[in-house]
């Protein structure tokens, strides 16, 4: 199993997909999973929904990831051929500076270029330390004039993402772009995979969401009209295990998938996610049944699609699911394929308890 989530999480990692613009990705998830008996659909937004049909007297189930990654739009051609650009999603200002990218003109004519750095010979003591903001950067590609520019496809509005790249670092950890949420989708995919092959299951709608990373808008939408009794979320946990994030918890990398147990944004978008509690028993059991580690986390400063999803119709049951992971939102993240594995056995398992006796009665759990 990890061979198969090493394989295609290399082939997502590789596809660029800023956020609304995640098509190639979609395409790409679509083929691998066509051999299996899912009814799949993609709605107006672009998220993918494959229903995996079950025991109708059990609870629906949507297990979902997001697709898109962050990145950039142009936003001015220069005169002389240089590209000034917006940022979309969280981008990390102080890592972005001779960060290789790719301009999405379309696939096979991909434009790759470079955001400037100015030279350290020329920098003055009192800039070395200090962090560029985005809109005062620009990209160079290599043109000359903002004609040659054009003439590669690129326009104000094209889609800009760091330089795909996918590092096997050895047998267990990968370093490269989009790690968020593409190992995410890998083990959607490979859960697909598995529980298409199970005798009984409650119906699965395995939900490959777009625009994450813009807001949360699109699994809101899957779940609008899918109408999931309980809606399972799989995105990165924040390591705990380097000297600068060891206040922030006790998530390792290498240690096991994480449950988390409070999400809270805090600045601006005031949403986050406390699961249903018949979630984290059933995960908790699952764990301590199968021998499966399983890490928990608690934390501020990020939010997950599952923060509107569970506002859906009357309210849905969820739960956020992670995979450990460093250096976020980076032109290189990195996440361990032992972890992925891990999270792959732990869904597998509770979605196969799940039948028409689970209850999602509170008073049961409380």
């Amino acid at each position: 199993m990890k061979g198969r989530l090493g394989t295609i999480l290399q082939s997502l990692m590789l596809t660029p997909g800023l956020s609304g613009h995640e098509d190639r990705v979609r395409r790409l998830i679509a083929r691998d999973l066509s051999d299996l008996p899912l009814k799949m659909r993609t709605d107006t937004l672009g998220n993918l929904i494959a229903t995996l049909e079950g025991d109708a007297g059990a609870p629906s189930v949507m297990l979902f990831a997001h697709t898109d990654q962050l990145g950039f739009v142009v936003r001015k051609v220069e005169q002389n051929g240089l590209i000034r650009i917006e940022r979309l999603g969280g981008i990390p200002e102080k890592a972005l500076p001779a960060q290789a990218v790719l301009f999405c003109v379309g696939e096979g004519r991909d434009v790759q270029g470079v955001v400037a750095n100015k030279s350290h010979h020329a920098t003055p003591a009192e800039e070395k330390y200090k962090v560029t903001p985005y809109a005062e950067l620009f990209i160079d590609v290599g043109a000359e004039s903002a004609e040659d520019v054009r003439t590669l496809g690129i326009e104000i509005g094209t889609a800009v993402v760091y330089d795909p790249r996918f590092i096997k670092l050895n047998d267990n950890r990968i370093m490269g772009t989009s790690v968020d949420d593409r190992a995410g989708c890998a083990v959607v995919m490979e859960v697909a995979r598995q529980m298409a092959g199970e005798g009984p299951r409650p119906t699965i709608h395995f939900v490959f969401a777009v625009l994450e990373e813009f807001n949360l808008r699109g699994a809101m939408v899957a779940a609008q009209s899918i109408k999931p009794d309980i809606a399972i979320q799989l995105d990165l946990a924040l390591n705990s295990d380097t000297p600068d994030m060891a206040h922030r918890g006790e998530v390792a990398l290498g240690g096991g998938p994480a449950m988390s147990l409070y999400s809270f944004h805090g600045r601006g978008t005031l949403n986050g996610t406390i699961p249903h509690p018949a979630l984290p028993k059933l995960f908790s059991d699952t764990a301590r049944e199968e021998n499966i580690p399983l890490q928990r986390t608690a934390h501020t400063g990020a939010l997950t699609d599952s923060s509107y999803v569970q506002l859906v119709e009357q309210g849905v049951a969820c739960i956020d699911l992670c995979f450990p992971c460093r250096y976020t939102h980076t032109a290189l993240e990195m996440c361990d394929l032992r972890d992925l594995e891990s999270l792959t056995r732990l869904l597998v398992g509770a979605l196969r308890r799940i039948d028409a006796k689970f209850s999602l009665d509170r008073d049961l759990y409380t």
